[in-house]
């Protein structure tokens, strides 16, 4: 979001303020399915749009794929075990399409459903409650073939997917999230074209950002018509927090407003306001005329949420430029030759002052405190939920075979204070899920970054806590804000 309001910093000496304290809070972890998994080729499932792209030579570092992942397919029950002894409140899964669909249409495989059954009814034994997302970009790669998100008939089977997975999984699921960050699966799917499908094209991710507000809006109603009125429905956004380089500038400060429409207003204007921000819609004007939009789906899309989901990581600082030279997004998710700014060709990206993470990214926990008390502000009748926070570092296996990960610990450390903080001041923020549970396949960077609070040994597949781990253990089990070296 656009400049946030000023807030304390959240880590100042604990003589300085009184113990952070989290009663009646959710604490979590998450993962994707595509990033863990595994298995491929097995149970019936059938080729994502990650299983093509990931196999395409000189996309991936070190050309790797998910093929095995973490191998989650197999090992759940371990996994559920990690779950279970960390104390998680929650956990936040995906589904794999193609592995309960094969195809994106038809029937449900029964194998691909009970792997989802067991699954879940195993975190319900354990006392944690499932937080299911429908789709963590990993498209049945017939529905890619078939237009992709650009075509309207992609949304229309994902209404048709959550329709049934609502049917299967039922009140197994504590939460449904429809979408996550669907900011990366038009973007950099279908514009700079560094995640799957891989696609360069402008308009088409335009498109894209429309169809898949749309299948958001027709799957809550879908879970909703199966489950009833009730049923506890959201939606994952990765909030940009834009800064100008230059505050005093007014072309900066609209450099921010031009990049704040095609990051957050594109979804969240239509998703939670029924319009789409007329910014926006200027902006983009010579790529699209966003005809695309039909008569009466802006009110598909602006469905009643439970809570919104809240991606955070760090932050955007942008300039103004005349000539155009901005040549990188300065994201972190691989570099091309194509944005995926679609319309901004005057605005450049800056570098933001350190200290950075292993994806290039600055730490900023005051600007998601400032994140989620905008949000509040905006809108004052929806939770939020911090869905996915934490941090890639490169670890280190020491002798006596422990990850002391002080920067990842650190990390986490100072972002929950953020929201304490953000608590505090009144946002109504309901949870926060760190990730990721297990290091995993990190999409284009392949296997190299790792955010996981438990190392995944890539050779063996053996599973070992961080002090990152650690320190979330004594998290939740105390309810209150441990110190950074508190992991003994």
């Amino acid at each position: 979001m656009t400049d946030p309001q000023p807030v304390p910093n959240p880590r100042t000496p604990e003589t300085e303020q009184p113990p952070r304290t989290f009663d009646g809070f959710t604490f979590g972890s998450a993962t994707a399915a595509y990033q863990i998994e595994g298995g491929a080729a097995e149970g019936g499932r059938t080729p994502s749009i990650w299983d093509t792209y990931s196999h395409t030579p000189g996309v991936t570092e070190f050309g790797d794929t998910g093929d095995v992942a973490d191998d989650h397919y197999h090992r759940w029950p371990e996994d559920v075990g990690h779950i279970a002894r960390l104390g998680l409140d929650a956990y936040r899964l995906s589904i794999s399409w193609s592995r309960v669909q094969p195809g994106g249409s038809g029937p449900l495989n029964p194998e691909g459903v009970q792997f989802y059954v067991d699954l879940l009814d195993a975190l319900s034994a354990a006392g944690v409650e499932p937080v299911v997302t429908l789709y963590h970009w990993d498209l049945p790669q017939e529905l890619e073939d078939a237009g992709g998100w650009p075509a309207r008939e992609t949304a229309v089977a994902f209404a048709r997917y959550a329709r049934l997975m609502a049917g299967a999984l039922g009140t197994r699921v504590h939460t449904w999230t429809t979408l996550n960050e669907p900011w990366c699966s038009a973007y950099l799917g279908y514009a700079s074209g560094v995640h799957a499908p891989g696609r360069t094209e402008p308009a088409a991710a335009l498109a894209a950002v429309h169809h898949l507000n749309l299948a958001h809006g027709l799957a809550v109603a879908e879970i909703r018509d199966v489950l009833g009125a009730d049923a506890r429905v959201s939606v994952t956004l990765n909030f940009h927090v834009v800064r100008p380089q230059d505050p005093a500038s007014q072309a900066d400060r609209d450099a921010v407003g031009q990049i704040e429409a095609l990051a957050n207003g594109a979804f969240t204007g239509p998703m939670l306001e029924g319009a789409y921000p007329e910014r926006l819609l200027t902006d983009t004007a010579a790529v699209s005329n966003f005809s695309f939009v039909r008569d009466g789906d802006l009110a598909l899309i602006h469905q009643p949420l439970t809570v919104l989901g809240v991606n955070y990581y760090s932050t955007t600082m942008v300039r103004h430029s005349p000539a155009g030279d901005a040549t990188s997004d300065n994201s972190g998710h691989r570099e091309s030759a194509h944005t995926p700014w679609v319309g901004a060709d005057r605005v450049a990206f800056v570098r933001e002052p350190g200290p950075y993470t292993a994806m290039g990214w600055n730490i900023a926990p005051d600007a998601l405190t400032g994140l989620l008390l905008d949000l509040s502000r905006r809108y004052p009748d929806l939770p939020t939920m911090v869905t996915e926070n934490g941090a890639a570092f490169e670890d280190t296996v020491s002798p006596d075979g422990r990850v002391r990960d002080v920067r990842r610990v650190g990390y986490l450390h100072d972002h929950v204070a953020a929201v304490a903080a953000a608590r505090e001041a009144g946002a109504d923020v309901r949870g926060y899920f760190a990730w990721s549970l297990l290091d995993n396949f990190e999409w284009a960077w392949g296997y190299e970054r790792r955010f996981g609070i438990i190392r995944v040994d890539y050779d063996t597949l053996e599973r070992t806590w961080k002090d990152s781990a650690r320190w979330y253990q004594r998290l939740l089990a105390r309810r209150e804000l441990p110190a950074v070296d508190d992991v003994d």
